[in-house]
């Protein structure tokens, strides 16, 4: 258990950062899917920005893992199932005011109805689970 006590403090401060740069606050993501405010669009641009830049450092550098293996970022197709998903997350995001990532930053800062939010993605990962050999990949 000691050993996983760093995993539990990285995660503890990724929370802080979220609350901190308002990412879990509901106005804030309500502001974003009604075109009224850049702060969001900001942070979200910024980390695809920072994402494209490692991507392609480790892929012009052959970066290693720790333990020496050769990171491998296969190059994906174009499925529409991604738009469709994205749709229905983005839907589900504007509605409740909560995205997957910062669910647990949002119960941990007390607002406990997000518990219900919760729940409701576990249930979702439960139904794809079931479906998924009936569905197109």
């Amino acid at each position: 258990m000691t050993r996983n006590i760093k995993y539990l403090i990285i995660g503890m401060l990724f929370g802080l950062v979220l609350v901190k740069s308002e990412v879990v606050s509901w106005f804030r993501i309500q502001e974003m899917f009604r075109l009224q405010s850049f702060h969001m669009y900001g942070i979200i641009g910024s980390a695809i920005v920072v994402g494209l830049i490692s991507v392609l450092l480790i892929r012009r550098f052959r970066a290693k893992t720790i333990s020496g293996e050769v990171i491998v970022i296969p190059v994906k197709k174009f499925h529409w199932g991604n738009v469709y998903g994205g749709l229905i997350f983005g839907l589900g995001w504007a509605i409740t005011g909560a995205c997957p990532g910062p669910l647990f930053a949002q119960i941990g800062s007390g607002f406990a109805v997000i518990i219900v939010t919760l729940l409701s993605a576990i249930a979702g990962t439960w139904v794809y689970g079931l479906l998924r050999d009936k569905l197109p990949h």
